[in-house]
């Protein structure tokens, strides 16, 4: 039998004859839809080979405007990668250097405009999530993610799905900049850990365990610096450990908290144990890395002005990644040095796999995605649409296991429920001593990296310059919250659900997902030099992080 990577690396040359079997499949179970025939038709379609450079990389930085800052930095942890010198530098191999993002150059206002506020709200008030569900559980030959989450069925108090898939909600403070609401779309994360994690040493199912082992996940992953294991002493001045829900150190036969007794209760860890708990007590607990089999699921939404969270029924996009490797330190360090090494030589990111099974980065996370046909269903993304998500969760100095939502979750019992920005504060990412929004507005010049957003830009920035005390109306001690700050007006909203509905008719995601309600004067078409500008203004920031100082 071929390996698991001969079986990836085979998959694009496949999926043709895959399709046809499983479009035959759709049929005979009463269905029209195939989620797969497009990926199947565009296979052996090349594509842009660099679509992994994500649009934000060619704002236009004029006046020493850095959006840039937010994604390369210094790196931490197992991410050694310190990437802040493309802040500096337009660092684009020649087939990258015209902007293939060509959607955002248009201006749709006037599209959007032709849609009646009605007409966009019924559509995206459709679930086209579990139309995906029905379709895919019909095909028994797909080796693919088959989405497992039951949203119809909801979510308990705790944010644990109710169907017993083991998901669990994220809530999260979005990452700054284009992933804000006010920009285009809103989203949700569930976590799932494998099943060894949701057991007792028995191997019994156990909401405790699992409760505590997430709380150790928790700890390792959103520390803002690692945590002591237990039996160690802190460094001086060490943070103080991280918030969780209530969980048992009795259960866990470790001190976490570090008070010197074992309680059934505690809320804060401040040291880890070597390894998790229960039925995944061999199973070793890594600062900032996730073990192996851990499953994200997150969905890109539209804008409902008439949610409280903005939460659309209807998906733009549903995204999954699963850890099906964990590579040490040393691998991971090679993995940096191998990708430096190809970018020097000119040569293309490569990933393994292919649209049917997800592409795999280097560091272990395969990832596959749906997006929307042209009815609004939602299908397997072709190739080159997958490689645009493998940029954001590659080599990035600033993710965290090539990750974001986890680090910036809010914490403890708070931050496990359904995604909502409400009573959510304008907290400062760790080590700054100002608020992240204002932060990115003073150094973006804008709440976009094109400086586009002209309802954010009069709001925020009233004759042209940042009105700081406004925006701290955010921030912790203030009388407002993070969703005041970063959410649209309903005009905006529905204009931006339009717009995107425009895109979703015409299938050109190779020419980018994002919309602009007015011409995009901030990106560029064409990168002619090497200089961002950025250096010569002395606009560098080498303090970007994931983490948060809550």
């Amino acid at each position: 039998m071929p390996s698991r990577r001969a079986r990836l690396l085979a998959a694009p040359l496949a999926v043709a004859a895959l399709s046809a079997v499983l479009a035959a499949a759709a049929r005979c179970g009463g269905g029209d839809h195939d989620p797969l025939a497009t990926a199947a038709a565009r296979a052996g379609h090349a594509g842009n080979p660099e679509a992994s450079i994500p649009p934000m990389c060619y704002a236009a930085t004029a006046g020493g405007a850095n959006g840039c800052w937010t994604c390369h930095t210094i790196g931490i942890g197992p991410n050694t990668l310190a990437d802040h010198d493309l802040q500096r530098e337009y660092s684009f191999s020649d087939a990258a250097r015209r902007n293939p993002w060509t959607n955002l150059l248009e201006d749709l206002s006037a599209v959007a405009a032709r849609t009646s506020d009605a007409e966009i709200l019924e559509y995206i008030r459709e679930d086209n999530y579990a139309p995906l569900r029905r379709a895919l559980a019909a095909r028994p030959d797909y080796p693919g993610y088959v989405p497992d989450l039951d949203l119809e069925a909801g979510l308990d108090d705790e944010g644990f799905a109710r169907d017993g898939s083991g998901f669990r909600a994220v809530r999260y403070k979005p990452f700054p900049g284009s992933f804000w609401p006010t920009n285009g779309s809103a989203g949700d994360v569930f976590i799932r850990l494998p099943a060894a994690f949701r057991e007792d040493a028995s191997g019994a199912p156990s909401r405790e365990v699992y409760k505590l082992n997430l709380a150790l996940l928790e700890a390792a992953i959103a520390s803002p610096s690692p945590l002591p294991r237990v039996g160690e002493a802190g460094p001086a001045g060490a943070p103080a450990g991280r918030e969780v829900e209530p969980v048992s150190e009795l259960l866990a036969g470790f001190d976490l908290d570090g008070d010197g007794a074992l309680e059934p209760a505690v809320t804060r860890v401040l040291r880890l144990p070597a390894r998790y708990a229960g039925a995944a007590a061999g199973v070793a607990l890594r600062a900032w890395i996730y073990p192996r089999g851990t499953e994200l699921l997150h969905s890109v939404r539209y804008l409902d002005p008439d949610r409280p969270a903005l939460l659309s029924a209807r998906m733009k996009e549903l995204r999954y990644a699963r850890k099906v490797d964990e590579p040490d330190d040393w691998a991971i360090a090679r993995a940096y040095e191998r990708e430096a090494q190809e970018k020097e030589e000119g040569q293309p990111p490569f990933h393994a796999g292919g649209p049917e099974v997800g592409l795999r980065n280097a560091f272990g996370w395969q990832i596959q995605g749906f997006i929307e046909d042209e009815q609004g269903r939602l299908r397997l993304q072709t190739a080159e649409e997958h490689r645009a998500c493998m940029g954001c969760h590659g080599a990035v100095g600033v993710t965290v296991d090539h990750t974001f939502s986890l680090a910036r979750k809010v914490p403890g019992a708070a931050g496990w429920r359904h995604q909502d920005l409400r009573g959510m504060p304008d907290v400062p990412q760790a080590g700054h001593a100002e608020p992240e929004v204002l932060t990115y507005l003073r150094r973006a010049g804008g709440a976009d990296d094109y400086r586009g957003n002209a309802e954010m830009l009069a709001r925020f920035f009233p004759g042209g310059a940042l009105d700081e005390a406004e925006v701290r109306r955010g921030a912790p001690g203030g009388d407002r919250d993070l969703a005041y700050l970063v959410a649209p007006s309903r005009e905006r909203a529905l204009l931006l659900d339009k717009a995107y509905r425009a895109l979703v008719r015409a299938q050109r995601f190779e020419a980018g997902r994002d919309v602009a309600l007015g011409p995009a004067t901030g990106i560029l078409r064409v990168v002619e030099g090497e200089s961002t500008g950025l250096g010569e203004a002395q606009r560098v920031y080498l303090d970007g992080r994931a983490h948060l100082a809550w």
